[in-house]
C-alpha cells in the first residue's frame, strides 16, 4: 500500500490537519518529538508542547518492522487496534488509554500519552514492585470477557463486532510463532548453544506437541470475546503513586493483535510473563523478588474471577445460562490458562521476539533460566488437568525454575 509515513519534520503539519487534536497539543509550540517504536511492528512518536501537553501518534507500517519489507504486513491492523482500544475503553476506561482518533488513510492512531507511566516489564526487570497492577489486569480481562461476549451483547450486535474484529494476519503470527514454530522451526528460532539440547527435547516432546495442537485449535476456533491478543508485561504501562513502587495506576495498551478469541489466552500470556520474570530473578539469586513475581499469577486470577462473578448476574439471557455455566466457564478458563501460559513461555525462549527478562542475562545465568522456563512449560501441560488452581501453577513454577537455575 502506498501512503506517507510519519516523520519528525511532517508531524506539526499532520497535527494541524487533525481537528480531534485541537487543545490536546499545540502544533505551533512543539518542544520535542521522540520516536519510541522499539516494538516489532510500528512507528510510535511522542509529541510534547511547551505547555506540557502531549499526544502519541502510532502508525502501522506495511511490513513487520522487526524484520523489514521482506515480511509484508497489512497496515489495516491499525484499524483493528483502534476498534479494540475504543471498545475496551468503553468497558473499563480507567485501564485503557484514551483514543483521540483513527486516520484510515494513513493508518495512524492518535492516543493519550501516558505521562509518568513506564512499561511494566522494565520496572519488573529493575526489581520494582508496583502493587495492584496484576489485579488490575485481571479486572481488565474480566470486563472484556463479559462485556464483549454474548453474555452482555445482543446477538446481532455481537456478530457485527466479530466481523469488525477479524484480524487474520496478526492471528497468523500468533498461530505460527506461538503454537507451531517452537516445534517446527522454519529458521526463525534461536537459543544459546548450551540450550540447543533443551530446545530439541522441547520441540520433539509428544505431550507438548499434542497440547500445543489443542491450544492452537482453541485459539483458532473459540470466539468468546474481543480479547487483547498480546497481553504481557511489555503491553502494560504502570505509574506508581509515589516514587517507583507501591500502589498506583496501570493501563493495557498495544492491542493490535485483538480479535474474537479465547478468554484464557490473555490470562495465560500474563501468567507466562510473570513466570519469565521469576526465572530472571531466580537466576540472579533474588529469590524474594522471584516469589513476588510468581505471586502475581494468583493476584491476576483472583481479580479476574471475582470481577467476572460480579458481572455475571447482569447477563442478558438467564433462561439457560444459569450459575452452573458460570462455574464451568471459570474452570475451563483456569485450566486453559495453564495451556496458553505453556505456549507463551515456549515461544519466548526459542522463537522470534524473545523477552529482555531472559535475553539480558549473561549467558551462564540465561542458560539455566531458559532451561527452567522450557521445562516448566512441558510440566504445565501435563499437570493442568490434575489441579488447575493458580497456586498449584505457582508451586510448580517455583520448584522447576529453582531446579534448573545455574549457580
Amino acid at each position: 500500500m502506498d501512503y506517507e509515513f510519519l516523520s519528525q519534520e511532517g508531524i506539526p503539519d499532520y497535527i494541524r490537519s487533525r481537528p480531534e487534536l485541537a487543545g490536546v497539543v499545540d502544533p505551533d509550540a512543539i518542544v520535542s518529538i521522540t520516536e519510541v517504536g522499539d516494538g516489532n511492528l510500528n512507528l510510535v512518536f511522542i509529541i510534547e508542547d511547551s505547555a506540557g501537553k502531549s499526544v502519541v501518534l502510532k502508525q502501522a507500517l506495511p511490513y513487520v518492522r522487526l524484520v523489514g519489507p521482506e515480511w509484508p504486513m497489512t497496515p489495516l491492523r491499525a484499524a483493528k487496534e483502534a476498534h479494540a482500544l475504543m471498545t475496551h475503553s468503553a468497558l473499563v476506561p480507567e485501564l485503557v488509554p484514551v483514543t483521540h482518533f483513527y486516520d484510515q488513510d494513513r493508518y495512524v492512531i492518535g492516543m493519550e500519552n501516558l505521562q509518568g507511566f513506564r512499561v511494566w516489564r522494565g520496572a519488573l526487570m529493575e526489581g520494582l514492585r508496583n502493587e495492584g497492577v496484576a489485579a488490575d489486569m485481571g479486572t481488565y480481562v474480566a470486563h472484556v470477557a463479559f462485556g464483549t461476549s454474548v453474555l452482555a451483547v445482543d446477538a446481532e450486535h455481537h456478530k457485527e463486532l466479530m466481523a469488525q474484529s477479524i484480524n487474520p494476519e496478526l492471528c497468523k503470527i500468533t498461530e505460527d510463532l506461538v503454537f507451531t514454530e517452537p516445534h517446527d522451526d522454519i529458521g526463525r528460532n534461536s537459543v544459546l548453544p548450551e540450550n540447543e539440547k533443551d530446545a530439541a527435547e522441547h520441540a520433539s516432546d509428544p505431550a507438548m506437541i499434542t497440547a500445543m495442537g489443542q491450544a492452537k485449535w482453541i485459539f483458532m476456533t473459540r470466539a468468546e470475546a474481543l480479547i487483547h491478543g498480546d497481553l504481557h508485561t511489555g503491553s502494560v504501562m504502570v505509574k506508581a503513586s509515589s516514587g517507583d513502587e507501591g500502589a498506583g495506576e496501570s493501563r493495557a495498551f498495544d492491542s493490535e493483535f485483538a480479535f474474537y478469541g479465547p478468554v484464557a489466552f490473555d490470562l495465560g500470556a500474563l501468567w507466562a510473563n510473570y513466570a519469565i520474570s521469576a526465572a530472571r530473578w531466580f537466576a540472579l539469586g533474588d529469590d524474594d523478588m522471584a516469589r513476588w513475581s510468581l505471586g502475581l499469577i494468583e493476584q491476576t486470577w483472583e481479580s479476574f474471577e471475582a470481577t467476572f462473578r460480579q458481572l455475571y448476574p447482569k447477563r442478558l439471557d438467564s433462561r439457560v445460562w444459569k450459575d452452573e455455566l458460570l462455574e464451568e466457564l471459570l474452570l475451563q478458563w483456569r485450566e486453559e490458562s495453564w495451556l496458553f501460559a505453556a505456549a507463551k513461555m515456549s515461544r519466548r525462549i526459542v522463537g522470534l521476539a524473545k523477552t529482555a527478562d531472559i535475553e539480558s542475562l549473561e549467558p551462564h545465568h540465561r542458560e539455566g533460566a531458559a532451561r527452567g522456563v522450557l521445562n516448566l512449560a512441558r510440566r504445565a501441560v501435563r499437570q493442568r488437568t490434575e489441579d488447575s488452581r493458580p497456586e498449584k501453577f505457582v508451586e510448580l513454577a517455583q520448584s522447576t525454575l529453582l531446579e534448573f537455575r545455574t549457580e
